[in-house]
């Protein structure tokens, strides 16, 4: 059988990777919570557990009926305020 599909490969443009090639996030792809399709979608049981656990180190009581992008968007500014933040 011929290898006309690798040398076709060689002699054209580099395969196009998804994942990690690099060890670098690009930081370009990430949407604003607020932009999601789903960010008015009610938020998950995972982010409300994670949201339960992230307002009692702080010190917090939030609304338990948050929409995804704005569960989102508290988690990540408990997450800087606790000092969990990446």
């Amino acid at each position: 059988m011929s290898d006309n599909t690798n040398e076709q490969r060689q002699d054209s443009a580099p395969e196009e990777r998804i994942g990690a090639t690099d060890g670098a996030a690009d930081n370009t792809l990430e949407k604003d919570p607020s932009d999601w399709v789903s960010g008015g979608d009610p938020m998950t049981e995972a982010q409300k557990s994670y949201l339960d656990t992230l307002a009692k180190q702080a010190g917090e009581e939030l609304p338990a009926d948050l929409s995804k992008a704005e569960a989102s968007q508290h988690i990540d500014r408990l997450r800087a305020e606790t000092g969990l933040e990446q």
